[in-house]
């Protein structure tokens, strides 16, 4: 063996031996003398505080902190001036591990090198005043003065270990608290020049953690476990958590912060990075009154999220600053009204969303940029959302749209509408206030355009084809202009405007007005019916996330509560057999029915006015009408009405020009069929050039009395009358018929099924003898001269009219 390596051998040897013995010496000294080594080591710790520091024993643990002398410390306790006010031990330990080093024990000066703290709690606490119990560790200017102007003797740990320690920061001055149950945590401190540095290994269960008490605790019950590098700057006094891998309730994230000491109280920053995270976990790390708000929405796969909570030290019991930004691809996004499908954006949280105003809820704002998604099938663009005052909360965006109409089923229900076909294109910004994270009181500017619309209106049974509207939304005001319906065959053009839709859509849906206008070359009023109809009732479903639905239901409700003042124009109208030209009407359809305010129209070569209203009654609807017919051919009249009902005298049996006012009422079904035997009311008629052709009745007055002249053709003279319409029956107001075969008058009741009672004096003296009397007395009287005959009408046996002789006559 080389000589050198036998000397360098002997040396190393000698030092470990050395290092030995010292460390024997030391423990040797310590057990031997355990009162003067704890009575030294309370003297040195007191002497370093304003306070009190309590130690129960001191015994040698040699193995522990080989090659340095260590102490285990029994009992202690760490306690403030004040603390009998306050009660509050800043220490409170079972056992204290202390590493001391053997060159400075044996000179009489205690360097620690490490020091572990096992089964303890330690409190920090501030009390409203502002006064904390760690203002027993004295400044350096009271270390300065003590020892005479020199540098002080500052302690100095190169390493700390705790095992099974409460620790708790409890500032009442500030309402902040932040306890944690730390089950272990052991760190190496290095002491350069410039401050020191270290490394902490870390295993804790987050208690509290809260800036502000009164709003709850962020990271409430969570454990934390990693690793955290740190390092301070003597001369700018900050404290500085370098950025690394920290685990929070079973999510990594990557932690860094900073505390500024040279401020009182001092500020701090932290900031946190995590990849590939459930935002679920991430808002559950956060305070009470942030996580509701947050948890109201749902994503369904992981996140990138960024977050800084900066507090600046100044304000007692403000909220920190806090930012969170969100980054989100592809992803599935549950909101309150719904689903977003492919879901991408980017979101930001802030606490103070104006600079100049206080940090809390009312400056607090939720931002989503860029969002791209599929909101039920239809494909949406929002180049800025915004949600601001979560006080209050107010959401504002734009919101940009293309898709097929039949992408919409399903997403209004099946009670609502249905879509066969037809595109959609809007783009629309919006404002609305937001109660329990639903829109309320909304304002919309903007448009949608609906093209080649195939739409069911299921309530009413309403199907839309070939459609296309310009829905334009200014604020809370709806206007369609030129927009083109096609129903069945009727083709209209219209022009709507609502006046505070969005205002009364939620509240008051029944104050809201709808003034429309309609203008149409041909018109099918029969295909117009269902809009008269009572609104079907549905079997309503289990309540679901489905805002659409729920939309399409207060549609459904706005509709049928909106009052609605329409104005129609139609060249030509059709009504099964009506056919009417120039219609214009003032039509208003209100909660209860429709009311026909103004109607006038050209028909049988004369005109037509008429007012009234239409109201649902049952399974039928109701109508009151009163109309006034100025010079209609009589023949087309009855035509188009159907004989109003009854088939005594038929259009067939009518010739001449006929002028009335009508007052009658009576239901119709959904299709437009006059129900028989529901009508009643009166019909004054006037008659010009009148004629009765084949009229039966007459015409059996004919083969029983006068066989020579002609009943199959009666012109009449002008003929003024009244008719009362009671269900079934039709009374008939005496009236004095002069015609060209006959003069006679006629009074009684005529019945649709039982009850016909008709009384006809008819004078046989033929009405061509008195062709040349002028004078209108003379005339009259002569009317009646010679013989009478007095017949009744009945009904027969076989359900035909019989002719009778009046035994009951006048």
């Amino acid at each position: 063996m080389a000589r050198w390596l036998k000397l360098s051998l002997k040396i190393i040897g000698g030092v470990l031996l050395l290092f030995i013995l010292l460390f024997v010496a030391g423990g040797i000294y310590i057990s031997s003398n355990r009162e003067k080594v704890l009575k030294s080591l309370v003297e040195k710790v007191n002497g370093s505080i304003n306070g009190k520091f309590v130690a129960g024993s001191i015994d040698p643990s040699f193995l522990k902190g080989f090659p340095n002398a260590s102490l285990s410390v029994r009992n202690v306790l760490l306690t403030d001036s004040l603390f009998n006010r306050h009660r509050h031990e800043l220490l409170k330990a079972s056992d204290i591990d202390v590493s001391l080093d053997l060159l400075s024990l044996l000179v009489g000066n205690f360097k620690i090198s490490k020091v572990s703290i096992n089964n303890a709690s330690i409190y920090l606490y501030t009390d409203s005043s502002g006064y904390s119990n760690t203002s027993l560790f004295k400044t350096k200017k009271e270390k300065a003065a003590e020892s005479g102007g020199g540098k002080p003797d500052d302690i100095q740990l190169n390493r700390i270990d705790l095992n099974k320690v409460q620790f708790v920061i409890d500032n009442q001055a500030r309402f902040k608290k932040f306890d944690f149950d730390v089950s272990s945590l052991s760190g190496r401190i290095n002491y350069p020049s410039e401050g020191f540095k270290g490394k902490i290994k870390l295993r804790t269960l987050v208690r509290a953690f809260s800036f502000n008490t009164r709003r709850g605790s962020f990271m409430h019950n969570k454990v934390l476990d990693g690793n955290l590098s740190f390092h301070y700057d003597k001369d700018k006094e900050v404290l500085i958590a370098d950025p690394d891998r920290l685990n929070i309730g079973g999510d990594d994230f990557k932690i860094g912060a900073s505390v500024q000491f040279g401020q009182k109280p001092a500020p701090f920053s932290v900031n946190i990075a995590a990849d590939k995270i459930l935002y679920s976990n991430v808002a559950k790390l956060l305070a009470p009154n942030i996580s509701s708000k947050l948890l109201r929405f749902k994503i369904d796969k992981p996140v990138d999220v960024r977050a800084t909570i900066l507090d600046d030290g100044k304000s007692s019991g403000k909220d920190p600053l806090i930012n969170v930004g969100i980054t989100v691809r592809n992803n599935i996004v549950t909101i309150p009204s719904g689903k977003l499908e492919e879901c991408s954006f980017d979101g930001a949280f802030t606490n103070r969303d104006t600079a100049n105003r206080p940090i809390g809820d009312a400056n607090s704002s939720i931002k989503f940029r860029k969002l791209k998604a599929n909101y039920y099938q239809a494909p949406i663009t929002v180049d800025t959302l915004l949600i601001n005052n979560l006080e209050r909360p107010v959401a504002i965006g734009r919101v940009l749209s293309k898709f097929d109409l039949e992408k919409l089923n399903g997403s209004f229900g099946d009670n609502m509408f249905r879509f066969k076909s037809g595109h959609a294109d809007l783009e629309l910004f919006g404002r609305a206030d937001i109660e329990n994270f639903r829109f309320t009181k909304p304002t919309v500017s903007g448009r949608v355009l609906i093209r080649d619309a195939d739409i069911t209106y299921l309530p009413k049974n309403i199907h839309l084809v070939k459609s296309a509207l310009a829905l334009q939304f200014t604020e809370n005001d709806l206007s369609i202009n030129e927009g083109r319906l096609q129903l069945g065959k009727s083709i209209v053009t219209m022009n709507l405007r609502i006046k505070n839709l969005l205002n009364f859509y939620y509240t008051a849906p029944e104050k809201t007005l709808i003034e429309l206008s309609i203008n149409s070359p041909q018109i099918y009023l029969n295909e117009l019916m269902p809009f008269l109809t009572q609104r079907k009732k549905a079997v309503r479903k289990r309540s679901t996330a489905n805002s659409l639905n729920e939309l399409s239901d207060q549609l459904g409700t706005v509709l049928e509560s909106a009052q609605m003042k329409m104005q129609l124009h139609v060249d030509k109208a059709i009504y099964n057999r009506f056919v009417a030209r120039n219609l214009d009407a003032n039509i208003d359809l209100l909660r209860d029915g429709v009311y026909l305010r103004k109607i006038h129209v050209n028909h049988a070569g004369g005109g037509l006015d008429l007012t009234g209203n239409i109201k649902p009654f049952g399974s039928v609807n109701r109508f009151t009408v009163r109309s006034t017919v100025n010079n209609v051919s009589v023949r087309e009249f009855f035509y188009s009405f159907d004989n109003f009902g009854q088939n005594t005298i038929t259009n067939k049996n009518l010739r001449g020009f006929l002028s009335s006012t009508v007052d009658i009422n009576g239901a119709i079904s959904d299709q437009g069929k006059i129900i028989s035997r529901s009508t009643n009311g009166r019909v004054r008629f006037s008659l010009r050039k009148g004629a009765l052709i084949n009229f039966e009745p007459l015409k059996k007055v004919e083969s029983f009395a006068f066989k020579n002249r002609d009943f199959s053709n009666i012109q009449l003279q002008t003929l003024n009358g009244t008719l009362n319409v009671k269900g079934d029956k039709v009374y008939i107001s005496p009236l004095m018929i002069n015609s060209s075969v006959l003069n006679f008058n006629i009074k009684g009741v005529y019945a649709l099924s039982k009850g016909t009672n008709i009384a006809m004096d008819i004078p046989l003296r033929n009405p061509k003898k008195d062709e040349f009397i002028t004078d209108p007395k003379e005339k009259k009287a002569a009317r009646m001269k010679g013989i009478v005959l007095h017949l009744k009408a009945t009904d027969g046996e076989d359900g035909k009219i019989k002719i009778g002789w009046n035994r009951d006559h006048d």
